[in-house]
């Protein structure tokens, strides 16, 4: 990749994205997720290559740094969560667009998406309580949340929301996961007794972390 166009491309490929010229200036071409207009992929030429400038967990910036020299302190932005590509062939395609994936999932998170990867989480003939999903996400506040975003559950194939209940370890109402009876049936399709709609915590209940 060494195309100011290949890369813009590249990131108009994730879901809600949209380019943007914010400066009146041609040579700063960006993508931004539609959910918060953060941008996630900065485009500029300096020094006669594409530059990009891309979103890092502070804890892999040095990573990218480490393994190519065209990769640098981010550009003109926060220095220890931002990283500068530059496109002079040396660094891979697979690479770079792995940095600019992790851009974008870095600047669209939001909570649901944290709550929906903590359910994903749950071990298979398990349980965890709604508390315990948002601990996972990393704020243990957002218990009411949690409920919200599992109702307008996007992927039920792929993300198991019937294995969250509730503190006491009852099932939720009717009106979810498909009509009555349904979570009760996904539950004990895996092996979890049910009893009187409700979870023995103590027999099926995730530990912290959703550990066994």
């Amino acid at each position: 990749m060494k195309t100011r166009e290949e890369a813009l491309e590249y990131g108009l490929t994730f879901p809600d994205t949209y380019r943007d010229a914010p400066f009146h200036d041609e040579n700063w071409q960006l993508v931004r997720f539609a959910g918060n207009k953060k941008a996630f992929l900065w485009t500029y030429e300096k020094d006669g290559f594409v530059n990009l400038n891309v979103k890092v967990d502070p804890e892999k910036a040095f990573f990218w740094r480490e393994i190519y020299k065209s990769v640098v302190p981010g550009y003109h932005q926060n220095k220890e969560h931002w990283n500068t590509v530059i496109l002079d062939g040396t660094i891979p395609d697979k690479d770079v667009r792995q940095m600019i994936a992790e851009s974008y999932d870095l600047i669209s998170d939001s909570p649901s998406k944290r709550i929906y990867e903590a359910v994903k989480r749950i071990p298979y003939g398990h349980v965890a309580t709604y508390a315990q999903v948002a601990e996972a996400a990393v704020d243990r506040n957002m218990a009411r949340a949690v409920g919200n975003a599992l109702h307008k559950n996007p992927d039920p194939e792929h993300i198991p929301c019937f294995r969250v209940v509730n503190a006491k370890g009852e099932l939720a109402g009717e009106f979810a996961f498909g009509g009555p009876g349904a979570q009760a049936k996904l539950l004990e399709a895996e092996g979890i007794e049910v009893k009187d709609g409700r979870v023995d915590l103590g027999k099926y209940g995730c530990g912290s972390g959703f550990e066994t």
